[in-house]
């Protein structure tokens, strides 16, 4: 299982914990996002100036969130615009990831290394409506897909800020959040998206947005939050809460939109569903298989019968059906390692619970092991 940290107090406190307690998971994340930014042709010094780009704008969203992250930097010795960069990750990428490689990438991972930088499509998701779950209570589920050379920085932040508030997230290592739950049972999973618009100004990062929205109590007080931020790159927040409402917040430079659950599971992957925004989908990339993953996830969740456990989603996180472009997907050798997707984590959430089933790996090898947010 991924290491859990705790982190409390004051937000300079808990990103000190963080980056102190994960220094060596940090140093790993670094290293494999510099590496995956020269394969796009942004050099580790370039991907920093980036990532400044986003200082601001984080501290307009949510002073503390800033302050974290500047803690996180101080008790990892790194510079804060390294854990910049790895926030604004999602929004430093090209909308052509992952394509051809830049044709200086190898040239620009050689000048990495001179300078002391180490060297080394994402998910399916699921939401489920307490009327159809067999504990009556709201299931969140995702495959997170993505670099498995990430596996390794991965950790599991149980935080509790200085007013009590808490959340358990799983992440990367010097990021703020990525899926997870606090303790009024609101959830949060992600599909990053690309649109032709992605980088055309900038806005706030999508792993603060994940962070600062495990504050909000409800999906309707997700929606109300998101819907007055700017965005400077496209991804989905699948997102429900205990009392059983629905969402996909599908958000691009052009703004929000919202998809609102029905009694059906909702389901998502890579690719934007509201017509609106569909018209300006960078095209889609065969590797990254989002449609055949919607296609199958969807005809799984309509196949059943009966009400859903969270065994049921594990079972169907764990289908290999479509061989390397299944929803479970396994590392295909044939692809480069800076653009091969493999399924890193799966996460199955109770939100009435609040406890994260987890597979520290690919979901078909491994067991699901539980993991409350209330230590106690």
């Amino acid at each position: 299982m991924f290491p859990l940290i705790e982190v409390s107090g004051s937000a300079r406190e808990r990103g000190q914990q963080h980056g102190h307690q994960a220094k060596a998971r940090i140093e790993r994340s670094i290293a494999t996002y510099a590496r995956l930014f020269a394969y796009c042709g942004i050099d580790w010094q370039g991907a920093q100036r980036l990532g400044a780009g986003y200082r601001d704008i984080i501290g307009d969203l949510d002073t503390g969130l800033l302050a974290e992250i500047e803690g996180i930097a101080s008790g990892a010795g790194r510079n804060v615009d390294e854990i910049l960069a790895l926030n604004a990750r999602t929004e430093i990428l090209p909308p052509s990831y992952p394509g051809e490689p830049h044709p200086d990438g190898l040239r620009i991972a050689s000048i990495n290394a001179k300078r002391g930088v180490p060297d080394w499509g994402e998910c399916t998701a699921v939401a489920v409506k307490p009327g159809q779950s067999k504990t009556g209570t709201t299931l969140l589920a995702q495959n997170w897909d993505w670099l498995g050379a990430q596996r390794a920085t991965v950790v599991l932040l149980r935080v509790r800020d200085a007013g009590g508030a808490a959340c358990l997230t799983l992440t990367e290592a010097g990021m703020l959040a990525k899926i997870g739950v606090n303790d009024r049972g609101f959830g949060v999973c992600l599909n990053i998206l690309r649109s032709s618009d992605d980088g055309s100004h900038p806005g706030v990062p999508v792993h603060v947005l994940l962070r600062a929205l495990l504050g909000r109590d409800s999906v309707a007080d997700a929606v109300a939050f998101a819907s007055s931020l700017t965005f400077g790159a496209s991804s989905n927040v699948l997102c429900a809460d205990a009392s059983g409402d629905i969402a996909a917040l599908e958000f691009s430079p052009r703004g929000l939109e919202v998809i609102h659950g029905t009694d059906a599971p909702l389901c998502h992957t890579n690719h934007f569903l509201s017509p609106g925004s569909a018209k300006y989908q960078v095209p889609l990339v065969t590797s990254m298989s989002s449609v055949p993953r919607l296609e199958r996830i969807t005809t799984l969740t309509r196949a059943h019968t009966g009400k859903f456990s969270s065994t049921d989603l594990q079972r169907m996180l764990s289908d290999e059906s479509d061989g390397y472009l299944s929803i479970c997907r396994r590392p295909d050798p044939n692809v480069a390692p800076e653009a091969c997707i493999e399924t890193v984590a799966s996460v199955v959430m109770d939100l009435g619970g609040r406890v994260m089933h987890i597979a520290p790996n690919v979901p078909s090898k491994v067991n699901f092991v539980p993991v409350a947010l209330d230590k106690t």
